[in-house]
């Protein structure tokens, strides 16, 4: 009996435990709220507006308006061929299996099959009536409406993804400067015990910042092009495909030369420099003064040295590169901004 008691309280802390997600709480009022409506309104299977409620409930504001639109061409197509059928071949099973037979091909052409399963619960309430007067078709319009209107209702609120977007950037950022401060160290000491774990990471934390990026625009009907985030993380993902192929000519480079130290010490400074604001310019003008001094100074004087030093250049024009990136999002922001600016006057 004891450990039956126990069992039951650790049960019961679990499930108060769990979380219960903004959708889920949005898909379960919704759902009430569909079928209370539809009950005061008198309508006939009432139950059907909930069902509506939640198919039509989607991640994004910009989904569930592309699923809202689909599921009404949906519904008034299938509503369109069951009339017909059952009016031709009486209501019978033959006629429901011909209705899906035509609905499912005109939902793929016309992009609308995601409304199938509400398409059917109509064409099912008149097969169920086994009449199409005039009004057992308002009843079956007022309970798609019911249905898609509470669920656009209650899915324009979302959740801000800004703090979780910010955690993001910030690891990002800090994977990028252990990159570039590995990369000087290696050029300044020709050998390294980092694991390269950043390297591995980034890409994995690149793809899931654009994906929330773009779950926050769509959220806000925007589009990805003017969101500040996705065009950072965007940028971020082309400079992280240079630094990629920045390793493998950094990691031979076991050669000891000045150049390389120089080099370094740029690096280094670089990454004390990896945030959101637009500097690239900067460390450009930099980067063209260190290219100048390199090329003035002696020849090599051996084949290994000449090795290392044709790999060096190969580096720069890759970091400029990858300033580059950072240079022209810097523009591109600005830019938008003064349209803004000028827009609001």
């Amino acid at each position: 009996m004891g450990a039956y008691s126990i069992s039951k309280e650790g049960a019961g802390l679990r499930f108060l435990s769990l979380k219960i997600g903004y959708r889920t709480l949005k898909t379960a009022v919704g759902t009430a709220v569909s079928i209370l409506l539809a009950q005061q309104f008198d309508l006939m299977f009432p139950a059907s507006a909930g069902i509506i409620t939640i198919l039509c409930i989607q991640v994004t504001v910009k989904q569930s308006f592309r699923t809202v639109g689909n599921r009404i061409l949906a519904s008034l197509l299938g509503l369109g061929i069951g009339m017909a059928l059952f009016a031709l071949l009486g209501y019978s099973p033959l006629a429901i299996m011909l209705a899906i037979l035509i609905f499912l091909p005109l939902a793929v052409r016309f992009k609308i099959q995601e409304g199938f399963i509400s398409s059917m619960v109509v064409m099912m309430h008149l097969y169920s009536s086994q009449r199409m007067d005039l009004s057992l078709i308002l009843n079956e319009l007022a309970l798609l409406l019911i249905g898609v209107g509470v669920a656009l209702i209650v899915n324009l609120y979302m959740p801000s993804l800004d703090n979780e977007l910010k955690a993001m950037q910030s690891q990002i950022e800090q994977n990028f400067m252990k990159i570039l401060k590995e990369f000087a160290y290696y050029l300044r000491h020709g050998e390294s015990n980092w694991d390269g774990h950043e390297m591995i990471e980034t890409p994995g934390l690149l793809g899931k910042a654009v994906q929330l990026a773009s779950r926050s625009v769509d959220n806000r009907l925007g589009k990805r092009e003017d969101d500040p985030y996705y065009q950072y993380f965007v940028m971020r993902e082309k400079q992280f495909e240079l630094l990629e192929r920045m390793m493998p000519i950094v990691s031979t480079l076991d050669i000891q030369v000045p150049q390389g130290h120089q080099m370094a010490d740029f690096l280094e400074r670089l990454s004390d420099s990896v945030h959101p604001g637009n500097t690239a310019y900067r460390f450009l003008d930099q980067l063209r003064v260190m290219r100048y001094e390199i090329r003035e100074t002696g020849l090599p004087t051996s084949r290994e040295e000449f090795e290392t030093r044709a790999s060096l250049f190969y580096l720069l024009r890759e970091i400029e590169r990858y300033l580059f990136i950072k240079h022209e999002l810097g523009k591109n922001t600005d830019e938008a901004a003064d349209k803004n600016v000028a827009a609001a006057k």
